[in-house]
């Protein structure tokens, strides 16, 4: 595990300029970087820094690239590097990634809202979001490389040129590399500020849109790479909480002393919602978890039955007296509904669903032994904090405490939330001086986790005389604001009337993003009724959206694009059916069709082929943009068909994957295809692309085969055979 370099003095080589900090280093001047076995210890070796860098390079031509954004799978130490690398015109051999620090004001994206910068890997901004960030930091970089042979040389810089780490001059043979350059490095006064470029064209590209091999990979695959389960530091301990199943309970542990006396106790420590436990080892933390005995109050959760909600949720969408809040509103639906030729109503429900990352929950942190700073290592998604909590938990100033950012086994949304970390920050606070691990048991998060909500949605659409839907009001009952209200609009369908409208209840469940967030339900509701409209106007269901997306080319190229993979007018396999489905999330719009078959007598669902079409503006990395739609397409299918927690008395009924199921290798899809359209756009995001584009195809091939629908996610094998027997 790598911590960042030794600091500088304002006579080297720092720039900042318009927010965008700049940093060329020598490696003469670069001191060694830690690592953790380091920590604690000089070794002759400068301490550990806060860097305001985008670059380090060194004398042999190789250079550090520092990535600002999370690694959890999606390929941001590549795609980032690889547009820092192109405007600069370095040789991507030499290139190496390391984590930025967690500092905003230089590395953060404003990509979110207004001019604010963060640091958060969520909502497949990454690429998006930094995409002018790193070409104006590498064109930057560029320029000075241009500059310092231009002095060196003697030589007007407009008759030098850079290419794959060279400098060259136009009119003679002269040639030096990046590296040969470094003694010699100066920084121009006037160093242009490349806030609008000039950029490289597309078709200049040596390295964007080009197959890359990613840069994290050979240490996945030959296991050194880091995680913060894999750091041990010096004098480490370990810390365990109990939260129970009621959230938001509050515990009293009635056998305090007895767990203190336990082997290797250092701590047991009462939490407005959990009892934690610090000790030796995770095993005797383990053990001494297991010995407590603790009496929970109630919870507003206390009572709610999950099942049981939706009937209470139709009363609530029925009650006039409880107003809701618009989200959108396009014409006069009530009046258009009133001269459609036919009016058409479904109601669709969702449970809740678990985010099931790989690795568990994990951090560390230590908080020195005068309690002025603190050092945390950690996987996170990061936050609109990137400190992610742990100053106000611990009282102290942002600049006094440093994030050590690692690779993370899978985000999904969860490892957005910053609990994990200020748990084990508020324990660190109590034994200072000692490193403490805190770590969640699967069970922990499966019953105490943050899940995507549980809604009611009720469409109502209403469809002219030539057949064509003039007016779609859409009204959802559930949890979370924008966590049940994103993925509401249809900007690509001309539906000249549209209303939506969310009521909001309460029921103490724990809640956060789950991949592409409100889309999943939303789409799936929306999607599935332009198929059911399609099937009773006898109109083919691609043939409709097509008609819907008149406004939209670049969606109709998708869509067009899906069918011609799917073969979608051939005649169908026999008891095969397909479904079609389109969205737009992120930016990026999506046509998936997939085609199933269906076990009449146990109501088991099995996908053959899954085929979609994206058109997600340039495109970084090809393979690994399909290798994220493909992914999230199986997570789709995984959440569509077994996931599913549910709560009883306020409890969470889940614990483990024994009873929360995901989708078995054997049950994946024979064949998922994925094509992406040309595009010189922006890039758009693409990690939460596929996963919504999952139920609607389903249900919609479903209907397809079966003249039945499926309106419940998920979609069990019990709630299959229920919609074939009725």
């Amino acid at each position: 595990m790598k911590t960042t370099p030794a600091p500088i003095n304002r006579r080297q080589f720092l720039k900042s300029t318009g927010g965008v900090a700049l940093f060329i280093g020598v490696s003469g001047i670069i001191p060694t970087i830690l690592s953790c076995e380091n920590l604690g210890k000089s070794n002759g070796l400068l301490p550990a820094h806060k860097l305001t860098a985008w670059v380090q390079l060194m004398e042999d031509g190789k250079m550090i690239v520092y990535n600002p954004a999370a690694e959890m799978g999606q390929g941001s130490m590549t795609s980032l590097a690889a547009i820092f690398a192109e405007e600069m015109d370095a040789d991507w051999s030499k290139v190496q990634v390391e984590f930025s620090p967690q500092e905003s004001a230089t590395y953060g994206s404003a990509g979110w809202s207004g001019n604010t910068k963060i640091m958060l890997s969520a909502g497949s901004r990454v690429t998006k979001g930094y995409f002018p960030i790193m070409k104006r930091a590498g064109a930057q970089a560029r320029y000075i490389m241009l500059h310092t042979a231009s002095k060196k040389w003697q030589v007007p810089i407009d008759q030098l040129t850079a290419d794959n780490g060279y400098v060259s001059s136009v009119n003679d043979n002269k040639r030096i590399s990046f590296g040969d350059l470094v003694p010699d490095l100066a920084i121009p006064e006037d160093l242009p500020d490349f806030a609008e470029g000039p950029f490289k064209a597309p078709s200049e590209y040596q390295l964007i849109g080009q197959v890359l091999d990613r840069k994290e990979i050979p240490e996945k695959v030959d296991g050194s790479a880091i995680f913060t389960m894999d750091i041990k530091l010096p004098g480490e301990v370990h810390a365990i909480l109990e939260r129970g199943n009621l959230h938001g309970a509050q515990p009293v542990l009635e056998n305090e002393n007895e767990i203190k006396a336990m082997d290797g106790v250092l701590l047991v420590k009462t939490l407005n919602y959990a009892i934690a436990v610090v000790a030796s080892t995770l095993e005797q933390a383990l053990k001494a978890k297991k010995g407590l005995k603790i009496r929970w109050s109630n919870s507003p959760a206390a009572g709610f039955n999950s099942q049981k909600a939706y009937a209470t949720y139709e009363k609530i969408l029925l009650d006039p007296g409880n107003k809701g809040r618009e989200i959108t509103k396009i014409g006069e639906t009530s009046s258009a509904l009133r001269q459609a030729r036919k009016v058409y109503t479904a109601d669709f429900k969702n449970d809740y669903v678990y985010h099931a990352q790989m690795e568990p929950l994990n951090s560390i942190v230590k908080v020195a032994e005068d309690g002025n700073s603190a050092e945390v290592w950690v996987g996170s998604q990061q936050g609109f904090d990137s400190k992610l909590g742990v100053p106000a938990a611990l009282g102290l100033e942002p600049e006094k405490v440093t994030i050590y950012l690692q690779y993370l086994g899978g985000g999904f949304g969860r490892r957005s939330m910053t609990d994990f970390v200020t748990e084990c920050a508020l324990l660190a606070k109590e034994l200072p001086g000692k490193p403490i691990k805190l770590m969640w048991t699967r069970e922990d998060d499966v019953r105490y986790g943050a899940y995507r909500p549980l809604t009611l949605q009720r469409l109502k659409a209403g469809v002219d005389r030539n057949g064509s839907i003039s007016s779609l009001e859409h009204y959802i009952v559930g949890d979370g604001g924008n966590l049940v209200a994103s993925g509401i609009k249809n900007d690509h369908y001309y539906i000249p009337n549209q209303y939506a409208l969310w009521k909001e209840v309460t029921e103490g469940i724990r809640l956060k993003h789950w991949r592409a967030v409100g889309h999943g339900p939303n789409k799936f509701a929306i999607e599935c009724l332009i198929d059911d409209i399609a099937r009773d106007q006898q109109k083919d269901p691609v043939v409709m959206r097509r008609d819907l997306m008149q406004k939209s080319p670049r969606a109709i190229e998708t869509l067009n694009k899906a069918a011609a993979m799917a073969d979608w007018s051939s005649e169908r396999k026999p008891e095969r059916g397909k479904g079609v489905a389109f969205l737009e999330r992120s930016g990026t719009l999506s046509t998936g069709i997939c085609e199933i078959s269906v076990n009449r007598k146990t109501g088991k669902i099995t996908i053959h082929n899954f085929w979609s079409a994206h058109d997600a503006g340039l495109i970084i990395q090809p393979d690994n943009v399909k290798a994220q739609i493909e992914g999230g397409i199986l997570m789709g299918i995984s959440s569509v068909l077994t996931e599913q927690i549910t709560i009883l008395d306020g409890k969470i009924q889940q614990s483990n994957y024994n009873d929360y199921q995901i989708l078995r290798m054997e049950d994946a899809p024979e064949n998922v295809e994925t094509a992406l359209i040309d595009s010189v756009e922006s890039p758009q995001g693409v990690g939460e692309s596929g996963t919504p584009l999952v139920a609607c195809a389903i249900a919609n091939a479903f209907l397809d085969l079966t003249g039945k629908k499926l309106r419940h996610l998920p979609f069990t094998q019990e709630r299959v055979l229920e919609a074939l027997n009725t």
